[in-house]
C-alpha cells in the first residue's frame, strides 16, 4: 500500500488532521508492506515524527512493513538527526546545529528515562525560555504529568515524544509533541461523568482547572495548569487532539476548536514555547504549591 504524504505537514489543524487520516487509512492493515512517498512532501515539521511513529508502530504491530522513498533532502536530514529514521532501516546524522529533540518511544515503567530526556534535550538547552529554577522545576513536573497521564488515563503501552528547534521562524520556537494510543480523552472523561459529551467538550472539560479522572488523593487531570499559564505569558501554543476533537490555545490566548475527519484512538499533545527573548516569564518564584496545584 503505498501512503502519499501531503506538500506541507504543519503542527496546526490541518497537519493533524492528514495524519489522523493516515492513522485510520492504515490501521487495520496486516501483511503488507506501507509505503510513504514523499515526492510532494516539501515541509515536514520534526516534532510530529511522534505522531508518525505512532501510525508506523501500529503498522509493524500488524505485521506489516514501513518503507520511506522519495523523501526531500532537508526532510530527511533531520529524520535523521532526530533518530526517527533509524528505527526503520535508516542511518543516524550528527545534528550539529543542535535543533532537533530526539525521537523516543518509553515503555510505561520507563518514567525515569522520561524525566531525563525532558531535561537534557528540552529544558536545559540554551535557548529555553528563560525562568526561574522553581518554574522551571514545575514545568517539568507539568510535562511528566502528562506522560504519567498517557499512561494511567491512557492505558497507553507506549508513549511517543519528539520535538524541533525552528530559530528561523518569526517568532523563534521550540515545538515538543507528546503521544500515546491509549484510551481518548473522550472515552475516560464520558465514562467518570456518565455523559456523552463529544471530543471536544471532554478536552474543554479536561483542561479546566481541578477537573480529573483520577479518584482517591493521587493529583489529576492532564498536567496543564501552570503550562496553559506560561504559554499565555510566552505567547505560545497548546494545542490538545483526541477521539475527533481539535482544542488550541493559540498565541493570542484565544482559543479554537474544530471537529477533525477522523477518530484518533488516543491523544496528542503538542507545545509551542516561543523562544524570542522579548517574551519571557519568571514569576520571580512567587508561585508555590497551592498557586500551581
Amino acid at each position: 500500500m503505498i501512503i502519499l504524504i501531503p506538500n506541507k505537514i504543519c503542527s496546526d489543524y490541518s497537519g493533524f488532521n492528514n495524519l489522523i487520516e493516515i492513522f485510520n487509512r492504515v490501521k487495520n492493515i496486516s501483511f503488507d508492506t506501507i509505503t510513504f512517498d514523499f515526492h510532494n512532501c516539501r515541509w515536514f515539521e520534526a516534532n510530529l515524527c511522534a505522531v508518525l511513529g505512532v501510525i508506523c508502530h501500529n503498522i509493524t504491530q500488524n505485521i506489516n512493513n514501513v518503507e520511506f522513498v522519495n523523501i526531500d533532502k532537508k526532510i530527511e536530514n533531520v529524520f535523521s538527526k532526530n533518530g526517527f529514521l533509524q528505527h526503520f532501516g535508516g542511518f543516524r546524522l550528527q545534528d550539529d546545529n543542535y535543533t532537533t529533540i530526539k525521537y523516543r518511544r518509553y515503555q510505561s515503567n520507563e518514567q525515569s528515562l522520561f524525566k531525563i530526556y525532558l531535561d537534557e534535550e528540552l529544558l536545559t538547552k540554551k535557548d529555553f525560555p528563560k525562568m526561574s529554577p522553581f518554574l522551571k522545576k514545575k514545568i517539568h513536573e507539568n510535562i511528566f504529568e502528562i506522560f504519567e497521564n498517557s499512561i494511567s488515563h491512557g492505558a497507553s503501552e507506549y508513549v511517543f515524544s519528539c520535538g524541533q528547534y525552528y530559530p528561523q521562524k518569526s517568532p523563534p520556537r521550540i515545538d515538543f509533541t507528546i503521544v500515546d494510543i491509549g484510551r481518548s480523552i473522550k472515552t475516560n472523561v464520558n465514562e467518570f461523568l456518565k455523559q456523552n459529551l463529544s471530543g471536544i467538550e471532554t478536552i474543554e472539560w479536561a483542561v479546566k482547572e481541578k477537573n480529573t479522572t483520577k479518584t482517591g488523593n493521587t493529583p489529576g487531570g492532564l498536567g496543564l495548569k501552570l503550562i496553559r499559564e506560561f504559554l499565555k505569558h510566552n505567547k505560545g501554543e497548546l494545542q490538545i487532539i483526541s477521539a475527533e476533537g481539535f482544542w488550541q490555545q493559540d498565541k493570542k490566548n484565544i482559543i479554537f476548536t474544530k471537529n477533525l475527519q477522523n477518530l484518533f484512538s488516543g491523544t496528542i499533545v503538542n507545545l509551542e514555547f516561543n523562544i524570542d527573548n522579548n517574551y519571557y516569564f519568571t514569576k520571580k518564584d512567587k508561585l508555590n504549591e497551592q498557586d500551581i496545584f
